[in-house]
């Protein structure tokens, strides 16, 4: 839910927040364009049935690219000069997103706290308001200081890596594949999940990166996710492996990441640090990696190994002595 605090400890909703940015007290933000198109000219443009409209997002441009992306996505939105299309809209607003641009990120959750052409979700707003205010943009940090967030949300689909096709292929030249695709982008280590990862991962000498890998490909950081596994929570914990981890309440990001670390940092010295094999076991299973001798041979585990691999970038992470036996498939690769 998205909430803020008013005078008098009231909450107010986002559609609240909104409403009351059409007045006078939010005037500061209406500089947030430059440049306005002139049929958008103001931040807000009230209506009685509807929450506010996006405001213009002609702001600083960083590529043609993007630039003719957001150019696209205003006409589609507001009907200028093409029929109009929210859905159009949001796909080339998400397309931008996904390369980091700002203004894309604030339209989107623009878009999302409207309920334009797209299911209402203020969770997902703030998300997205959060990402661009990170990177300067100003109606974006006047909306997080107005609202807070006060649970965690997942990314829109399209904003989220898309799965690495490829044939079947070993642990090794499965991470190899992955290695070839861009990194994690940088806007995903900020936020409130990445500071509670970061506390609770470096605690137990784990990266950081690695866990915010497998979050956002198990949950896509939705920390009410349900599998049809039954797992659940950010790091998708099955509730035998919960149980094994101590985890009461899996729908607790505190609780779910501290679980998921705990068998990461299992992982990791079972197979000696090799992540393509801790990444593959925490997929199927370690026992299934045992059966296999190496990664299974299933799709979505070989599919799930290259995206740890894209996303982390290092076939080899630092683990604890002594916490459990090396597995077998270690010791048959490593003879």
């Amino acid at each position: 839910m998205f909430c803020a605090t008013a005078v008098g400890g009231a909450s107010l909703s986002l559609a609240d927040t909104l409403e009351d940015l059409s007045g006078d007290a939010v005037a500061p933000v209406v500089a947030v364009s430059q440049t306005p198109t002139p049929q958008r000219s103001n931040l807000i443009q009230s209506s009685p049935s509807a929450l506010p409209v996006t405001p213009s997002i002609k702001l600083v441009i960083k590529t043609p690219l993007t630039s003719s992306l957001l150019a696209s996505a205003v006409q589609y939105e507001n009907a200028e000069g093409v029929p109009r299309d929210y859905e159009k809209a949001a796909a080339l607003y998400c397309k931008a997103a996904k390369m980091g641009d700002a203004d894309a990120q604030y339209a989107l959750g623009w878009m999302y706290a409207n309920g334009r052409g797209m299911p209402r979700n203020d969770a997902i707003a703030a998300q997205l308001f959060s990402l661009a205010a990170d990177r300067g943009h100003l109606a974006a940090k006047a909306m997080r200081h107005l609202t807070a967030s006060t649970s965690t949300a997942p990314l829109p689909g399209c904003l989220l890596p898309d799965p690495v096709g490829g044939r079947a292929l070993t642990a090794s030249a499965l991470f190899k594949a992955g290695e070839t695709g861009p990194a994690m982008s940088q806007s995903y280590f900020k936020g409130p999940i990445y500071t509670l990862v970061s506390k609770l991962a470096e605690r137990q000498d784990i990266d950081p990166k690695l866990v915010m890998a497998v979050i956002l490909v198990e949950s896509g950081f939705n920390a009410k996710a349900v599998s049809p596994r039954n797992a659940q929570g950010l790091m998708q914990l099955i509730p035998e492996t919960a149980q094994r981890f101590r985890v009461k309440n899996a729908f607790d990001p505190e609780e779910n990441i501290k679980g998921g670390i705990a068998y990461l940092k299992w992982l990791l010295a079972y197979f000696k640090g090799d992540v393509a094999l801790v990444a593959a076991a925490y997929n199927a299973g370690e026992g299934t990696v045992e059966k296999y001798r190496g990664v299974p041979p299933y799709p979505e585990t070989q599919k799930y190994v290259q995206r740890i691999a894209q996303l982390y970038q290092k076939a080899l992470h630092p683990y604890q002595q002594n916490l459990a036996k090396p597995s077998a498939v270690w010791i048959k690769n490593n003879m």
